[in-house]
């Protein structure tokens, strides 16, 4: 049986699936995208399917922080569209 690896969420801080949670990646270039396959390379950080999470990560500004540069609202508006497509 194959292990399945464990990742933390940035809203909610709950340790759970990494097939579960949706990946934020910045790459060398400073670009940040929403990663849907999870193999793309450069920082990632993770947030959980749910929209409380996200809400707290805008509030916050973790995101951020964890991925040490601005975030623009394009990036957000597009985590809103795919946590609430599912």
């Amino acid at each position: 049986m194959k292990k399945i690896p464990q990742r933390t969420c940035m809203g909610c801080n709950e340790k759970k699936d990494k097939n579960q949670l949706i990946r934020i990646v910045k790459n060398k270039e400073n670009e940040i995208n929403v990663d849907r396959t999870g193999k793309m390379a450069g920082r990632g950080a993770y947030i959980c399917d749910d929209i409380n999470c996200l809400e707290k990560v805008i509030k916050s500004k973790r995101l951020e922080r964890v991925l040490d540069t601005k975030i623009s609202n394009e990036i957000y508006e597009s985590l809103r569209g795919v946590i609430l497509d599912k």
